[in-house]
């Protein structure tokens, strides 16, 4: 399998944040975000993949700042890792008001995705080409979160095995 950069996969969408989408204060709502955090995220790791990808975990999400109705959401989203099946995703969102022009850094997350073959089980997917120092960096970064996941895997699973002695 060819190895792919990140920048191959990489996409940038826009919403503009409507009423509806909007509380009775003009505060976006944080799962609208999210759905479009996810569906960024899901278009970077099919266009890696070429294959249907599901979502298994969104890392971290960071609430910075708020967005507002009649702003213009951007989502960044890139690849910083893969694996055998996994990959993982940066999505960054800024808000764009657009009567003054001010744009504002409002959330980021990390999202990771799996590729599924024709039977729905997870497939392989073509290794990442770490092509300058901000790949590297974010590859760097996604090998230590992927490490602090595995560990919080394993106090959930002794936890569990504890809680089911008692």
């Amino acid at each position: 399998m060819e190895p792919k950069s990140a920048t191959e996969s990489a996409v940038v969408m826009t919403h503009l944040v409507l009423p509806q989408d909007a509380n009775p204060a003009g505060n976006l709502h944080g799962g609208v975000i999210l759905k479009h955090i996810d569906t960024a995220g899901g278009v970077v790791a099919k266009k890696h993949s070429r294959t249907n990808v599901v979502t298994v975990s969104i890392d971290r999400m960071a609430f910075k700042q708020p967005a507002y109705m009649g702003e213009l959401l951007t989502f960044k989203a890139s690849l910083n890792y893969v694996g055998r099946s996994s990959m993982e995703i940066g999505v960054r969102v800024e808000a764009e008001n657009l009567a003054t022009g001010e744009v504002r850094h409002t959330n980021s997350a990390y999202l990771t995705y799996v590729a599924l073959g024709e039977d729905s089980k997870p497939t392989p997917v073509p290794p990442l080409t770490l092509e300058n120092e901000t790949t590297k960096r974010r590859h760097k970064e996604a090998v230590l979160r992927r490490e602090l996941r595995k560990k919080e895997l394993e106090l959930e699973a002794g936890q569990k095995i504890c809680l089911e002695k008692k």
